[in-house]
């Protein structure tokens, strides 16, 4: 299960709540993954080199939306306004490898990120899955350059050995404000036809419609229909499009559309498709805008998918445990074991994070696998963890295994109860106690004051 959303967020800050907008309140099964396409994020100079050293407003505010739900940050990229987030449910983490990301400048020739691409890839349950957040050129009269820079985007090459082009992966989700306009109708036209719903009437003359019809590199990509407002261009806080001088025509500028390699491959192949030879599937459940946000003069648009896979990949690499009863008050023992392809290396670290952590840099504390190793066999593996590293108040955590190698987390195990230090609390406590013991003394001396 996968949500996807687009958004021209106009450099504003997050709204108050995304909970509608991440499908949060739905009554069906939670997603397994949520990929969160920005564009415009706010790139002023001083703003984005902060941003290089930390975490925007924006990722930080949806990793403390979705970290207590189980969800860790896999991955992002940022290209000045643009802004690609991908997050996925624990249970995921073992069978996700192989994790890249690129960006393509289009903006001035190539050499301003205002405008352009940023992709992650992966291999997902051993397929290669691939999401790609576009800005494209504004204005109507600009779709030769639109298609272009789209063309550009896509022809682009990870860096690496045997990962394929963008166009290769077995699935590409392209999205983002690819800002094709409705041409030809006028204004009027427009407004009173989604002001009737009656939408069909304007998808003839949506130049990405126009375009799919012509373009080869195109005519791949499957989209929803659009059966929702066009998304763009809106007055601040309200669903009234613009009444500015300019009144700018609406469009579907926010678009979501993907391609799946094998069907496009067997599809060609006429009588010779069959379900068997299909490892992987795309529905589109739900694609939708959602009006009520409006930070921005465009209004966000999700869509939510299933993929149907035919597992690849059936085991983790690495299988861990914690040995016993974990206390804060002593030294602690790890037990994992490894499949035998696993390209282990000296700089690989099992980390303690808690349950609801927000990405891998997020642990508690680490071990590294050679340097404290205590015991190995055939089987399995043993390295310890120091007391003194350990929360001294317990809680509920987990362990994953850090690949160097794999730049993943390739195991992870179940969550655990680690129980607090007593003897430190105990002593907290008495502190605390002692110290309360002497306060009327203290207030006695303030109130004479």
């Amino acid at each position: 299960r996968l949500h996807l959303v687009t958004w021209n967020v106009g450099t504003a800050s997050p709204p108050p709540d995304v909970t509608s907008l991440l499908q949060l309140d739905s009554l069906g099964p939670a997603m397994d993954m949520y990929v969160i396409g920005l564009q415009e994020v706010n790139s002023r100079i001083t703003n984005f080199l902060s941003d290089l050293a930390f975490d925007d407003p924006w990722s930080i505010f949806f990793m403390t939306v979705l970290s207590p739900l189980g969800y860790i940050k896999l991955s992002s990229i940022r290209m000045q306004g643009l802004l690609l987030l991908v997050f996925v449910k624990h249970v995921h983490l073992p069978f996700i490898r192989d994790i890249h990301t690129h960006y393509t400048r289009t903006g001035l020739y190539g050499y301003w990120g205002n405008k352009g691409g940023v992709t992650v890839r992966m291999s997902l349950y051993g397929h290669t899955v691939c999401f790609m957040n576009c800005h494209l050129p504004a204005h109507m009269e600009n779709t030769e350059q639109r298609l272009d820079d789209f063309e550009k985007i896509l022809e682009m090459q990870f860096e690496g050995e045997n990962i394929p082009s963008t166009l290769d992966h077995d699935v590409l989700f392209c999205f983002g404000d690819l800002n094709f306009r409705i041409a030809d109708y006028g204004i009027h036209f427009v407004r009173e036809s989604i002001n009737n719903k009656r939408y069909n009437l304007l998808w003839d003359k949506d130049q990405l419609n126009m375009a799919k019809k012509k373009e080869a590199f195109l005519q791949e990509f499957i989209e929803g229909p659009l059966q929702f407002k066009p998304t763009y261009k809106f007055d601040l806080y309200s669903d009234v499009y613009d009444t500015s001088e300019k009144k700018r025509k609406p469009a579907w500028t926010d678009r979501i559309l993907w391609k799946v390699k094998n069907l496009c491959q067997y599809a060609s192949k006429e009588g010779e498709f069959s379900e068997e030879e299909q490892t992987i599937s795309v529905t589109l459940n739900n694609y939708i805008s959602h009006m009520s946000y409006g930070i921005s003069d465009h209004k966000p648009v999700t869509g939510t998918f299933g993929l149907e896979l035919k597992p690849l990949l059936t085991d983790p690499l690495v299988t861990l445990n914690p040995e016993g009863e974990w206390s804060a008050e002593h030294d602690v023992v790890i037990s994992y074991s490894a499949v035998p392809e696993f390209p282990s290396s000296a700089w690989d670290w099992i980390g303690l994070f808690k349950v609801a952590f927000r990405h891998v840099n997020d642990c508690v504390t680490y071990t590294w696998v050679e340097d404290d190793e205590i015991s190995s066999n055939k089987d399995s593996k043993q390295v310890y963890m120091s007391a003194a590293e350990i929360p001294d108040m317990g809680g509920e955590f987990l362990l994953c295994y850090y690949s160097n190698n794999l730049q993943a987390i390739v195991g992870i195990s179940q969550p655990f109860q680690i129980q607090p230090n007593r003897t430190l609390i105990e002593k907290d406590l008495t502190q605390e106690e002692n110290s309360w013991m002497q306060k009327p003394d203290n207030l006695e001396s303030h109130n004479e004051f």
